[in-house]
């Protein structure tokens, strides 16, 4: 299986583990990801002003190689398949945008929403099968008391990513049993860990990420898992006086198909 791939700004910088276990992972899964060539930043952020063209445009572009191509998009940071994935809906429902869109960067063809968008996860459990990987796994990860933190871009607003229930989700948890660990469900797992805020008001932030911690804990996890850099990179910052270690979910992954060097994620 062959499919385009938008690695995004920071899983070439401070997110190479995200990125570098997850082609490591494909390959051993029999999955070729091309990477987009001249892809650009996504934007980090969806644009909410319904008149915001600009920003959007990279976007457009990222998914306009991917149609050219004939393949779908696999994205794997939370931030930037929020936002490919929100604006391809906007291409397919906003006349007026696809419109100004299209004038501005005088494609080859027009697009108007053509390309799928899948998340990493979504091509483990709906291109591979999570029954299949089980049976490629040659370290399962038995012993190990694993919570899933979705965070808040990958699940909202459900209409529009359809990614799981926004609510109580299950694939990163079906994908912890996958790998031969066991999945902890704990309250916080979709709650916010202050994302951008912690720019401006760190003690925001930090009070947010110790609930999330901190309810984990409390239910027996002795890790966690994100596809979020950011959600990361605030996670570890407030770890502090919990014993729960932070990874993402492609660390585990690789750890278990045994492509992982360096020992494993604890």
């Amino acid at each position: 299986m062959v499919f385009s791939y938008y690695p995004g700004c920071t899983l070439k910088t401070q997110a190479k583990e995200l990125d570098e276990y997850a082609r490591k992972s494909a390959l051993a899964l029999g999955i070729e990801l091309e990477e987009l060539p001249e892809w650009q930043c996504c934007g980090a952020v969806y644009p909410m002003a319904k008149d915001e063209i600009a920003t959007k445009l990279s976007a457009v572009r990222a998914l306009d190689g991917a149609k050219m191509l004939d393949q779908e998009l696999v994205t794997l940071c939370s931030a930037c398949h929020h936002v490919i994935k929100r604006v391809n809906h906007d291409m397919q429902t906003d006349d007026d945008m696809r419109m100004k869109v299209n004038n501005y960067l005088k494609l080859e063809q027009d697009y108007a929403g053509e390309t799928n968008v899948i998340h990493y996860l979504e091509l483990l459990r709906d291109r591979i099968g999570f029954a299949k990987l089980k049976k490629m796994v040659k370290n399962p990860l038995k012993d190990r008391k694993i919570g899933a933190y979705y965070g808040c871009l990958l699940l909202r607003p459900n209409d529009e990513m359809q990614f799981d229930n926004p609510e109580n989700p299950t694939i990163i948890e079906d994908f912890i049993r996958a790998i031969g660990a066991e999945p902890v469900i704990y309250p916080y797992r979709n709650e916010c860990c202050g994302g951008y805020v912690v720019i401006e008001d760190r003690d925001a932030s930090k009070k947010m990420c110790n609930s999330i911690l901190s309810s984990a804990q409390a239910k027996g996890a002795q890790a966690i898992v994100t596809a979020c850099p950011l959600c990361r990179y605030n996670l570890d910052k407030n770890s502090a006086g919990h014993t729960v270690s932070v990874h993402y979910f492609t660390e585990l992954l690789a750890e278990a198909l045994g492509v992982k060097e360096g020992g494993d994620a604890k």
